[in-house]
This record gives structure tokens, sequence and C-alpha cells, in this order.
């Protein structure tokens, strides 16, 4: 995600680019969910990400106080309003969302968001299954950084499925690329399945697959296998990160110069989650088609998407082999991320930095998208379980659920080590593709079909 103040880079994926900033954040493990107001160029600094000063309300549009998108347009935007209407709203259903730290405010912040919008306020349980957390301290910039993330989290999926009961992990160590955090990620979502909290898990966070040392990553995969399991059922999601085709080495502060996949997005148990640009009226509606995100050419803040390098191409993917090749192509799916039109988020943990925030990247995608899966439990009267399968069917069959997306790309370029570098990714086109993934979703469809499609798996 995008988070307040100057964000350095020291985990998971904070990235973004934007003026005006106080105190520096380190882009630990949030995938950036991004502040937003202009762009500046990363050339001279490539690691480092600049967010502006709390937005305060302005006159205009009951839709628009704060200059990112509230929930009632991007409610519109995927058509979830027909549902919400029908009484389709998470009901019975619970989100998982996994963050370090957690935010000290959160529940404050979330009652804010909820007074804002006229939303119900949820059942927010938050549970330390890995350890206690350290006491919060806004001078730790992981710690700010996970904070701002675990706002986003939690009110936008709350947002789109306003009963569901929300399921907050803190996790006590930041996740560092493949250096740290993972192992007690790992045991976190695995207490989640043992004791049945949750039918849809959201991680907004993700680290390079290189930088995980040689053997590493496939032992960190345990959560996802047990999610899998017929016991179990669990919709796993993560968001595919926000540097375009390319993303940061070990060091954090150097990018690949080569297309690069963050995982746990790339693993074929998880559901991979990539970013759009919207373009909406007041009332949600679209001014124009969506496109890939992608902020550039200036800057290195676009979705990501590729080919993995460590996993093959999974049996749902066998139908666009002539995309994927042999490998496990993401994302999947994709949903609202641009920074330039981001989403309104309220947070206090730092009082320099209260206030409203639009904010921008995939870690706004995946929590969206979290919140209509649980949609989708709810009709289904329990959890869908894995999805990959099911969205896949659905893009071959064109069922009105999946949107295609035919414009854009997420090739990034920066300068890095004395030189220009152009990383090339994909372009958008007709079908399954390595920067929209099958597409979007048009909720009102999506939900009933992909309930339908797992009742039916899991007669």
């Amino acid at each position: 995600m995008r988070l307040g103040h100057l964000i350095t880079r020291a985990g998971a994926k904070l990235a973004g680019v934007a003026v005006l900033c106080a105190a520096a954040v380190s882009a630990g493990s949030p995938h950036a969910a991004r502040q937003i107001t202009e762009h500046s160029s990363l050339a001279a600094v490539p690691a480092v990400a600049v967010f502006p000063q709390p937005r305060r309300p302005v006159v205009g549009p009951a839709t628009q106080l704060f200059g990112g998108y509230t929930p009632r347009q991007i409610r519109a935007a995927y058509s979830v309003t027909p549902l919400l209407r029908r009484g389709i709203n998470g009901k019975g259903t619970s989100i998982v969302i996994v963050d370090s730290f957690g935010s000290p405010t959160i529940r404050r912040d979330l009652a804010v968001f909820d007074h804002t919008f006229g939303l119900r306020a949820p059942k927010l349980m938050i549970i330390h299954p890995a350890g206690r957390i350290p006491k919060f301290n806004n001078q730790n910039s992981d710690m700010e950084g996970w904070a701002g993330e675990t706002t986003l989290d939690v009110e936008w999926a709350h947002a789109m499925a306003p009963a569901a009961r929300i399921v907050l992990v803190e996790t006590p160590t930041s996740e560092n690329e493949g250096t740290s955090g993972f192992p007690q990620i790992v045991r976190a979502e695995k207490y989640v399945l043992a004791h049945h909290l949750g039918g849809v898990i959201s991680q907004s966070f993700g680290a390079t697959e290189e930088t995980f040392p040689n053997g590493k990553l496939r032992p960190l995969r345990g959560a996802y296998i047990e999610a899998a399991e017929r016991a179990h059922n669990v919709t796993v999601l993560a968001a595919t990160g926000d540097f375009g085709a390319t993303d940061y080495q070990t060091s954090m502060s150097l990018f690949y110069t080569r297309p690069v996949v963050d995982w746990p997005a790339s693993d074929p148990l998880v559901t991979a989650v990539g970013g759009l640009d919207l373009r909406l009226a007041a009332a949600g509606r679209r001014n124009e088609p969506d496109q890939v995100w992608n902020d550039g050419p200036d800057v290195v803040s676009a979705t990501g998407g590729g080919k993995s390098h460590v996993f093959g191409r999974p049996a749902f993917q066998n139908g666009v082999a002539s995309v994927v090749g042999r490998h496990r192509g993401i994302p999947d799916v994709s949903l609202t991320a641009s920074d330039i039109d981001g989403v309104d988020v309220y947070q206090s943990f730092d009082v320099a930095s209260t206030g409203w925030f639009p904010v921008g990247g995939t870690s706004v995608a995946t929590p969206v998208f979290a919140g209509i899966v649980a949609l989708a439990d709810q009709v289904a009267g329990r959890p869908v379980g894995p999805i990959n399968r099911f969205i896949y069917a659905m893009e071959a069959k064109h069922d009105r659920g999946i949107v295609d997306i035919t414009r854009g790309n997420n090739t990034v370029s920066f300068f890095q080590n004395g030189q220009t570098h152009v990383v090339h990714g994909w372009n958008a086109v007709r079908g399954y593709d390595l920067s929209s993934g099958v597409g979007t979703v048009d909720a009102q469809y999506f939900v009933p079909e992909l309930a339908a499609m797992a009742r039916k798996a899991h007669a």
C-alpha cells in the first residue's frame, strides 16, 4: 500500500510516489497503499516513496470529500450495491486480514470511517497467535507502515462486505523481503485455519521470489496447503505488488533489472490480485474503460505481474498456456489500485498524520476483492475455497461476472547505478494476460456464478 510520510523500504512492499511528507516509514511488508498527490521521479532514489500530509475535508460532492473514492463509488463501480440491496452483505462470513504489528487505533479509526460513510459497525476480532506484539512506536518506520496497511485493509474489506466479521491477525515481526517475518505469518495463519476463523484470507504483502534463499520458500507454503484442504476450504488472496514487471532485491534499495514476481501472489494455491486504474464519476459510473494500473513512466508505480521463476504452470492455467508457457502466471484478477485515483482511508495512529488520505496500490485491490469473495461465501452458504480454477473456467465460458481488460501495460523504467533501465512487462490484450489476469469482476454476476460453481464442486 502507499502510506503516510516518506516511505523507504524494509519489507513487503510500500512503494509510492507523492510529495509533502514528515517522517520516514519503512516500506516494510505492506504492498504499499499509497497516499497521493502529484508524482515525482524516482530516478535519484528508486527505493523511496514520499507521501502527503493528511487530507482534511474539502468543499465538494458528498461522495468525494477527502480526495479519494468512497465506499459508495467503489461499490457502484463493481456492482456490489445491487447485492447489498438484496441482503447479500457478508452476513455469517468472516474475512481474515493478516498484518505485521497492526495498528493501535484500528478500532477508533474504523469507527470514524464507518460513521463518515454511514456503514454498520462490524464484529472486529483482533488476535496475536504468533506472539506478543511490541508496543507501538511511531518512530519505528516499519510499525508506521504496517499500521497504515492495517487501517486500509480493515476499512476496505469491511466497506465491501459490511456484515462480515473481520478477524485481524497481527504478527510480531515485520516481513522483510525473503529474510524475515514469514515464519510468524505462517504460524498465525495455521492458527486461523485450525480454529476455523474465516473463509477468506487477505494478504497485502509479498517478497520478490529471488530474495528467498535457495530452498527456503517452499517450506513456508504450509498454511496455503492446509487452506486448500477440504477440511478447511479457505480462499487465500495476495497482492501482486506495486513495481510493475520488477521489484526489489534483498537490499531493498535496488530493483531487479529483469522481470520478477512476488510470492505469495505467485503461489498456485493463492489468488493473485493485480491493480487497475478506475476513472469514476461521482456516482461510481465509469468515465472510461478500466486500464492496467501504471502511473509511469517517471515513477516505478504499476501493478505487479509476470511469470514465476519458482512455480510451474498449474492445471487451472492450462487454458492460457500460450501466455504463461510452463510457468505460473500472475495476476489472476485485478481491481482498483491507482495512486492517482485512490480510495479514502482514515488513520490516527500518529498524531502528526491523523486524518483522511487517498490511498492506492494493490493493497487496495486485495481487501476489496476479499470483501467480494465473502459475499460469495454468504450466497454459497459456506466458504467457496480456493477459487483459481473457478475464475479461469468463468473466463473461458465468457461468464458475465468476468470483465476483460484490454488497455495498458506494466512496463516500468527507473534510474539505478548511473543508468536508466527499462523492464518490459506485458500489454493488456483480449483474454488472459500478465498485466491484468482474466480481467476484473462485475460482482452482481460474479458472486452468484462463483457461489454456484463452488456449491457444485463441493457437493
